[in-house]
Formats: C-alpha cells, sequence, structure tokens
C-alpha cells in the first residue's frame, strides 16, 4: 500500500505484484475508490472528482453508498425505538431533485480510519474501518455497529469486501441491511453507442415517478445488447448464476463478480455519457421504509458482501 495525495485528500493506492492494476482509495471521501487503472489508463468515469464527492456528495469513481443505496421515499423509516426523522436541513445528508433522502451519509462526514495493509501488509492490500458512534450518525441510522472494508489487487482484479459487525451489547437491536456500490465504469475504447453489456438478472422492478419500487416487477430477458442511444436507470432482482456483469468496449471486456451478500441491482447508463454503472445491492431502494428484502445482522453477527471488477 502506498501512501498518496488526491485534491488535498489523503489516499491509499494499491497495486498487483506486477503493478498491472493500480486502484486508488480515500477514506476522507467515504473509502470511494477514485481511481482505477490498467496499464496507466483509467477506467473509471471520475466526474465532478474527489472533492465534489466528499462535500457534496456527486457520486464518481466507485463509491460506496452507506447506510442505504438509491432513494427513500420519504424523510424518514422505522427505527428501533420508534420513527427516525430525517431532517431536511441536516447537512449529512443528499438529496435527489425531489427532494428525496438519497445515498445515505454525506462521504466527507464519515470517520474512516486506514488500517493496516492487510494480514501478511502485501502492497495490494488495504483494510479499513468505520466506528458508527458519533452523535450525529445515530441520528440518522440509530444502530450502533462497525463497518470494515477490505480490498485487494490480484492480477487484473479488484475485489472490495464490506463487513457489517453489529454491536454484541446487551439489547442491541439487529442492523439492517441496505448498502450498495455504484461503480462507474468508463472503457478507454469504441464510442458508446457500440458497447455492450450483458446483466445477469431475470425480473426488473417496476418503479413510480419518484424512481421507488412499487412492490411489482416484471420478467427481464433482453439480457444481453449494445448500449445504442438508449439511457438506463433500471432496478433489477433475480440475479442468476453466475453473477457476472458485463461490458464489453471494442476490445476490452470489464466484468463485475458478485460473490457474497447481493440480492439486487441497478443499471445506470444514462444517454450521451461515457461510462455504465453495474451497481450491486443488498436490498432494493428504500427498503428501509417498505421492508422489502431488507436483512439484518443480528447482535455480535456480521455480514459481508464483496465483488470484483475484472478485465477478462
Amino acid at each position: 500500500m502506498r501512501r498518496d495525495e488526491v485534491e488535498g485528500f489523503a489516499a491509499a493506492t494499491i497495486a498487483g505484484r506486477d503493478g498491472e492494476l493500480q486502484a486508488t482509495f480515500v477514506p476522507g471521501a467515504g473509502m470511494v475508490c477514485c481511481s482505477l487503472r490498467h496499464e496507466g489508463v483509467e477506467l473509471l468515469a471520475r466526474r465532478h472528482g474527489v472533492r465534489a464527492y466528499a462535500e457534496r456528495g456527486k457520486t464518481m469513481g466507485v463509491p460506496l453508498l452507506y447506510p442505504w443505496a438509491n432513494r427513500l421515499a420519504g424523510p424518514g423509516y422505522p427505527g428501533p425505538g420508534g420513527p427516525v426523522v430525517l431532517r431536511g436541513d441536516d447537512p449529512l445528508l443528499t438529496r435527489d431533485p425531489s427532494g428525496l433522502p438519497i445515498h445515505g451519509a454525506l462521504p466527507g462526514a464519515l470517520p474512516w480510519e486506514l488500517l493496516d495493509a492487510g494480514a501478511d501488509g502485501a502492497a495490494g492490500e488495504l483494510r479499513a474501518r468505520l466506528r458508527w458512534e458519533r452523535e450525529e450518525l445515530l441520528a440518522i441510522f440509530p444502530w450502533r455497529h462497525e463497518l470494515e472494508l477490505r480490498a485487494r489487487v490480484e492480477g487484473a482484479a479488484l475485489t472490495i469486501a464490506t463487513t457489517v459487525r453489529a454491536s454484541a451489547e446487551a439489547g442491541a437491536p439487529g442492523v439492517p441491511v441496505s448498502f450498495g456500490f455504484h461503480p462507474y465504469l468508463s472503457p478507454p475504447e469504441g464510442e458508446r453507442s457500440a458497447w455492450e453489456v450483458e446483466l445477469p438478472v431475470g425480473r426488473r422492478l417496476l418503479l413510480d415517478e419518484r424512481m421507488i419500487p412499487t412492490g411489482a416487477s416484471e420478467p427481464f430477458e433482453n439480457r444481453r445488447f449494445a448500449l445504442a442511444d438508449s439511457a438506463w436507470d433500471d432496478a433489477f432482482a433475480g440475479l442468476t448464476a453466475p453473477q457476472e456483469f458485463e461490458l464489453t468496449a471494442g476490445a476490452m471486456q470489464i466484468r463485475l463478480r458478485l460473490a457474497d451478500g447481493w440480492s439486487n441491482a441497478q443499471l445506470y447508463a444514462p444517454a450521451g455519457e461515457r461510462f455504465v454503472c453495474f451497481e450491486p445491492m443488498t436490498a432494493p431502494a428504500n427498503a428501509l421504509r417498505s421492508g422489502d428484502g431488507l436483512r439484518h445482522v443480528a447482535p455480535g453477527e456480521t455480514f459481508t458482501a464483496s465483488f470484483a471488477i475484472a478485465l477478462a
């Protein structure tokens, strides 16, 4: 692990033994992976940059959306001791154009600490920890717990594993799990109109005009297609084996391989933009309010979800 600096933020870069693939993470910006380079060529859309992500929640790179991914249908949800009210003026929250809370806490407000480089101190590994115990964090998500992120580069693949460790204190409630990631894959080759995607999904969730799941779904069979001039912001369930999303751009193939923990996914690919987001999610959007597909980590137990971004 090499210490770096990005836009004035302390950062850490990891690389495989051959140096072919390098990934840079920023603890002060929600542990975002702000750069993934293959033989020096950037594979991620960095959009407005690290500072805009940390301070305004403008997503880029490979961001962790925590403690919820995508939108909530209103300014609150059921909590362990009664309703959780999300204040409209809370500086920890970002909102979509309709005013709905989106993507959890503001990344720059999360107190991530970088730990050792892994069990063997390898250059290709890093580990970071977030203790969810500050008063302002508990006000928006009232469950004391610990979050750990591990990243490893091996060969031409970056693997990211996220673990929720619930408090073992007597009487502690189970921690709901509804986070996700939002990788902005931006291959350098080919025209966006000729890029092809493949989705390991069986059902598309129906959304209302606010992009909130209605609870209904429909079969999805067109799993491999060219983007052409289409625009996507769609939610999916029914992940099929192998859980591997694929983006083909010219001679380059980028695959997002899901391992444990995921139940849902999103495809975000706006027309005219040179990126594709395959978004793994541990629950559907709005699960904290609806309860649909929402899982909990029992006191003293752990939950891990991991995925890899790999070049084929």
